[in-house]
């Protein structure tokens, strides 16, 4: 049966614990409103501590227990290509719930909803092609193989601006590798995350494999971080969570695996091709009004174009309509709440008050149909120097700032100047160019010519305070196994090292230890 979401989910769907929904252990319920207009759309079960650990427990059992790791990689990754086939048949509803949890527009959602189950449907091809490998011992009487096993319980935490695309980033590679988990979607952005365990429980994923907790990650996060049943924690989230949760993990010292965002730059030479140039640099930064970790917040454009350029994408910017996710005519959406919002507002006046000049947006609507929601216009601040907050921190709106060079190393040394390095862009007509710029910038994924486009195939995350590891491609997958080294000698014998006959070397039958 296709899942299906009305104006409000049923609260009993918000905890999901060995197979059967829940209510919160204290009765406890979080209300979701849709940042465009304030309307309510779900009830959910606010987790407890005791609501975690009892999702630890069942994900350690599932584990320990149950048949989800002993089944061959080909028959889980069966079970993923199962999954995206109905995330497929049920985009609609999985699109109109993230348009209603963000705020952003349907269409956005839509694709969203297309690079979710391509995810799935990746690691569900790719799964048992890996299968470890045989090491040449230099010995005729050993075999040595390399295997790949399961890590075991994995806490996901997944962020609200791409709330399923994230956690399918995560979920996706955990479970094909033949681990269970306890997924923590935000308590903004949870009503997907609910849809997805309908969905993995209809596609054959056992009961207890697959875990969810709601509610706030302050009340929650300590045992999804810190709790010895479990192996990873997975994050995609800000830095500061990132350092907390990492500390937290290290008393266990259990793998961490993060993306903690970026301070982007796009790098546009004079021999650019102009109009590509311009329309990028608004949908680098613009997209999702600015809500994406990978967003081309920093314009870093050359000194002979500047002038124009940034006129242009100034014009443009301010014919940029907002509106809520079933509008039509809109352009951008909401940002995901007031305290969001006035945290990028104080972002914008900070910048001018160090000496960066408001080329447009910086103020927050206040009348008509805007005001009920969210909303911050598109914003270009000029003037900024090296220093500035703007060009140290992470703004997560849609925020532009604009930097200029006049040399090859120095749009270099600007683009690195950050101590993130998640992504960045570089726009030239000079093929050589392009090549030496994407090779020097330390960021994890470089486009050229381009901004934004990924595939499940490759390798996301970054450099720096960015993030530790890497989610999706070969890599992504990797984070989720654990390695073993498997010797056999076909031909045992006593190795003589000790007791040995007199006028024999010791250990000379014998190979020496490792450690």
């Amino acid at each position: 049966m296709s899942v299906t979401i009305d104006t409000q989910l049923d609260l009993a769907r918000g905890l999901y614990i060995d197979g059967a929904w829940q209510e919160a252990s204290d009765g406890g319920t979080t209300t979701v409103r849709c940042p465009a207009d304030g309307r309510e759309v779900a009830v959910v079960a606010s987790s407890t501590v005791q609501d975690a650990e009892r999702a630890i427990a069942s994900a350690r059992a599932a584990f320990d227990d149950g048949p989800w790791r002993r089944l061959t990689d080909i028959e889980r990754g069966a079970v993923m290509l199962r999954v995206a086939d109905l995330l497929e048949r049920d985009k609609a509803a999985y699109a109109r719930a993230e348009a209603l949890d963000t705020g952003k527009r349907l269409v956005e959602a839509e694709y969203d909803m297309d690079d979710i189950a391509a995810c799935f449907r990746y690691y569900g091809k790719v799964a048992g092609l890996d299968a470890g490998r045989v090491i040449d011992t230099g010995r005729a009487d050993a075999i040595s193989r390399v295997v790949y096993e399961p890590l075991g319980v994995c806490s996901l935490i997944a962020p609200w601006n791409y709330p399923l695309l994230q956690a399918a980033w995560k979920v996706a590679p955990a479970l094909v590798a033949g681990n269970s988990f306890v997924l923590k979607p935000s308590e903004l952005t949870p009503s997907t995350s609910i849809l997805l365990m309908e969905t993995l429980a209809e596609a054959g994923v056992p009961a207890g494999v697959a875990n969810l907790i709601t509610g706030s990650g302050s009340k929650v996060g300590g045992p999804l971080s810190s709790d010895p049943r479990v192996d990873l924690v997975s994050l995609t989230g800000s830095l500061a969570t990132g350092q907390t949760i990492m500390a937290a993990a290290a008393e266990t010292v259990k793998r961490v695996a993060f993306e903690l965002g970026g301070k982007n730059p796009n790098v546009v030479f004079a021999d650019a091709d102009w109009d590509a140039a311009v329309d990028n640099a608004l949908t680098a930064v613009f997209l999702h009004s600015g809500q994406v970790c990978s967003a081309g917040a920093r314009l870093v454009v050359e000194e002979t174009i500047a002038e124009r350029f940034v006129a242009e994408v100034v014009r443009r910017a301010k014919k940029i309509r907002m509106g809520g996710p079933f509008d039509s005519d809109a352009e951008t959406g909401p940002l995901i709440s007031a305290r969001h919002r006035d945290q990028v507002h104080a972002y914008v006046q900070a910048g001018i008050a160090e000496g960066a000049e408001l080329l447009c947006g910086g103020y927050i609507p206040d009348d008509g149909p805007l005001a009920d929601g969210f909303f911050y216009p598109p914003t270009v601040l000029g003037n900024c120097r090296s220093g500035m907050s703007v060009l140290r921190e992470e703004s997560f709106g849609p925020v532009l700032t604009v930097e200029t060079f006049r040399t090859e190393a120095e749009a270099v040394a600007i683009a690195n100047d950050t101590e993130y390095g998640l992504a960045g862009a570089v726009w030239t007509s000079d093929a050589s160019k392009a090549q030496r710029v994407a090779g020097a910038l330390r960021h994890g994924t470089v486009w050229i010519n381009d901004y934004h486009p990924y595939v499940p195939q490759a390798e996301w995350g970054g450099f720096g305070k960015s993030g530790i590891g890497r989610e999706l491609g070969q890599a992504g997958l990797a984070e989720y196994r654990e390695a073993k080294h498997i010797w056999q000698n076909i031909a045992p014998a006593p190795s003589g090292w000790f007791g040995s006959a007199p006028g024999e070397t010791p250990g000379e039958t014998g190979a020496g230890a490792a450690g």
